[in-house]
């Protein structure tokens, strides 16, 4: 682990509240200790808290896959806040700052970290997941101790909801840095949820001829076409084979329907350069491998069926590469520079916050609403905020 922070005992501890689960939905709010930020951490009262599908399997399940949770633990890692303290060596940070919170800790010293691939430290300790124990608290908290240097300075113009989506953003720069994709390219991305919207987006941020996104959810795909996260959107029929065969028969038909949709520079997008699987769903799995041209790429992103069955030699044999994206490692910078440009054909960031919930004790409402595709109204279920923290008399 990076160097421990010892807290300043010799002041008082402050009461805070958490949000703390303590089982499969049961979600307490409990007072917690904090003590003055260590010589080089910030302590940071959270705002604004994007609801991600870990949490929500945590929340569901008290588990996320085959990780269980040991001890209570609050949830909680799409975040930003407000400086409220500085610990004694820290440099270039104000009390009143605005900040993103990068919540990964590595150890900084084993070989991946030192070549700058963090994101798949053995030793990592990421806030709200149950992996590393005792498990890193989330940030569903009026107030946590953070290390400074993991802490990201916003600028004036980005707002905490936009600071918060910065850690799901890094998902879409980290795929987009391994893809490494000349400009021009043909993407195809399944899964318009959150993830799959900001990995589109930066696929045509960075310079893709016509990015594709593809989902089950008409609504979904005419969100991300109409917002500009997408060049043009596919509705994934909704088949299901009774056998192996039949499965793979109806991926093949997928991806030579997908095949159908006309490029910007008009014709037909044929096989595409790279796909970006979003959704971790076989079939869509499937479909990538046959989607993808001779030589291209396809990106896994998505956490679902952690076993699948894939036509792997028609990868093998035309020689597609299959990458692993795991979170993100040195994305922060690249994102606040995304999220603070503004447009008419630039995806509206924004937009993606479609509910928002008040105070720790609406987390339980907020879980029920991330659980879901659309609201009692009709409307799309995006990105799911809890905005916490003291107030004060900041203009944020």
């Amino acid at each position: 682990m990076a160097t421990e922070q010892k807290p300043d005992v010799q002041q008082p501890a402050q009461q805070i509240r958490a949000s703390v689960l303590h089982g499969a939905q049961d979600l307490r709010i409990e007072s917690r200790s904090i003590f003055p930020p260590g010589p080089a951490e910030l302590q940071v009262s959270v705002r604004s808290t994007g609801l991600c599908g870990s949490d929500l399997h945590y929340y569901r399940h008290y588990r996320n896959g085959d990780i269980i949770v040991q001890e209570p633990m609050s949830l909680g890692h799409e975040s930003a806040g407000v400086v409220v303290s500085i610990g004694s060596e820290v440099k270039n940070f104000a009390v009143g700052d605005k900040v993103a919170l990068e919540v990964g800790q590595p150890c900084e010293q084993c070989a991946r970290c030192k070549e700058g691939r963090y994101n798949i430290c053995k030793e990592m300790k990421f806030r709200s997941s149950a992996k590393a124990f005792p498990h890193a608290q989330g940030t569903l908290q009026d107030r946590i101790n953070h290390p400074a240097a993991w802490c990201h300075k916003l600028p004036e113009n980005v707002s905490l909801d936009l600071g918060a989506l910065l850690e799901p953003l890094g998902v879409g720069i980290q795929a987009s840095k391994r893809a490494q994709l000349p400009a021009g390219s043909t993407v195809l991305v399944f899964g318009a949820g959150a993830v799959g919207l900001l990995v589109a987006a930066m696929a045509r941020i960075s310079g893709a001829g016509t990015v594709v996104i593809a989902d089950i959810d008409i609504g979904r795909v005419s969100f991300a076409v109409e917002n500009h996260f997408a060049h043009r959107g596919f509705t994934v029929p909704l088949k299901r084979g009774s056998t192996i065969e039949e499965n793979l028969e109806i991926a093949k038909e997928t991806a030579a329907e997908i095949g159908q949709v006309t490029k910007l520079s008009g014709g037909l997008i044929g096989e595409v350069d790279a796909v970006f699987e979003c959704t971790g769903v076989p079939s869509c799995v499937q479909a990538s491998i046959y989607a993808t041209r001779p030589g291209g790429k396809i990106l896994l992103i998505g956490m679902g069926t952690p076993i699948q069955t894939l036509p792997i030699s028609a990868a093998a044999l035309r020689e597609v590469d299959i990458m692993g994206v795991f979170r993100y490692a040195n994305t922060y910078p690249t994102g606040v520079e995304v999220v603070s440009k503004k447009g008419p054909e630039y995806p509206d960031f924004s937009k993606l916050v479609t509910h928002r919930y008040k105070g720790l004790e609406s987390a339980e409402e907020a879980f029920a609403m991330a659980g879901k595709t659309k609201d009692d109204d009709g409307k799309l279920v995006i990105k799911v905020v809890i905005e916490t923290g003291e107030e004060d008399k900041a203009n944020l």
